[in-house]
């Protein structure tokens, strides 16, 4: 079969209840489309993402998507994927690109967007964003790859006691009180950092 340039995928809940009577939406979907879908899962191997085409599943958050497998041109599929970008370790991290943080440790993630983070409480001039990015600024963190999920590069940096004492300190700014109570009570060992090219 020759690599189509539309795709029909039908797209189905994936949420776990006893009984689910969601419908079935059925979309006419590019390839590219469904590319930057699977890349999210694969990340950026020609194997892989002709496997999940050959297969004709995917989950992605909280839906499956089906379409009739075909087995692909892996020079057609190599095309499609140069569209995207690489993964690039010489990137510095950039406080004004990032827009979401993992707070992370053995048993938690914590995400936290920047529009969340950034918002300030009553009287208050500044925010947990601005408490977090000064700790990052001084981690230093390093390059992990880019993210096709989040289509953001991906930063982390370890915490010390004194740094999570800080980020502790720094929830009391979080506008949310279940989020602040989370942070609190969670031990954080490291940071993950998403930023927008």
């Amino acid at each position: 079969m020759d690599t189509p340039e539309i795709v029909t995928v039908k797209i189905s809940s994936e949420a776990a209840e006893y009984l689910s009577l969601t419908p079935v939406v059925v979309e006419q979907m590019p390839l590219a489309a469904l590319v930057e879908l699977i890349l999210g899962a694969t990340g950026k191997s020609l194997a892989r993402v002709c496997e999940v085409l050959r297969r004709g599943v995917l989950v992605a958050g909280a839906s499956r998507f089906r379409w009739q497998g075909w087995d692909p041109d892996a020079e057609s599929i190599r095309r499609q994927l140069d569209a995207f970008p690489n993964s690039d370790p010489s990137r510095a991290f950039r406080q004004d690109q990032c827009v979401r943080v993992a707070l992370c440790g053995a048993r938690c993630r914590i995400e936290i967007t920047r529009e969340t983070g950034a918002e300030r409480t009553w009287l208050r001039r500044r925010s947990f964003w601005d408490a977090l990015l000064r700790v990052a600024s001084a981690a230093r963190p390093r390059y992990v790859e880019y993210s096709y999920k989040y289509k953001a590069d991906w930063f982390r940096f370890d915490l010390n006691e004194e740094t999570a004492a800080v980020l502790r300190d720094a929830a009391s700014l979080l506008r949310y009180s279940a989020l602040r109570a989370r942070i609190g009570a969670s031990v954080v060992e490291w940071v993950e950092l998403l930023a927008e090219r």
